[in-house]
């Protein structure tokens, strides 16, 4: 998980430093979108304009939610600079029409994901049907994690 972590926020620091991104959206997921959301967090510190949107899937997302994830959920939510709910309360399309809503409103996707079926490989392949701009960190490979 440590090296999963390094490598996302190398390429949050390359978005902030080399391409001059200043906001980012989270959808609020246990796991990477957390991580990611609260490394955003620790870069605001030394780059106080950036701002984060929460995209949550409906109110009421992150209720159930325990110990540390429940932690970082909190920590995120009372950082961010904007919350949008793209529904008032769960339904079976709630999740893809949050992820429609990341890619509709953003000019790169950053997706880490094992299976390209899962809602990040069907959020990825949106992106790439819009024409916005994509990177991929595949779990699945074993090969060393450097960019340039």
């Amino acid at each position: 998980m440590k090296r999963l972590l390094s490598v996302v926020a190398l390429h949050i620091s390359d978005l902030i430093t080399l391409r001059g991104y200043d906001t980012f959206i989270t959808g609020m997921q246990r796991g990477v979108d957390l991580w990611a959301a609260q490394l955003v967090l620790d870069f605001k510190k030394h780059y106080p304009y950036l701002k984060l949107i929460c995209a949550m899937p409906y109110r009421g997302h992150g209720e159930d939610f325990e110990g540390l994830d429940l932690w970082h959920f909190n920590t995120v939510v009372e950082a961010a600079h904007k919350i949008v709910y793209v529904s008032d309360y769960y339904t079976d399309r709630c999740m893809r029409k949050r992820n429609m809503f990341m890619v509709d409103h953003s000019s790169f996707v950053l997706g880490v994901m094992e299976n390209k079926r899962s809602g990040t490989g069907m959020t990825i392949n949106y992106a790439r049907k819009r024409g916005v701009e994509y990177h991929v960190i595949d779990l699945r490979s074993n090969a060393p994690m450097f960019f340039a």
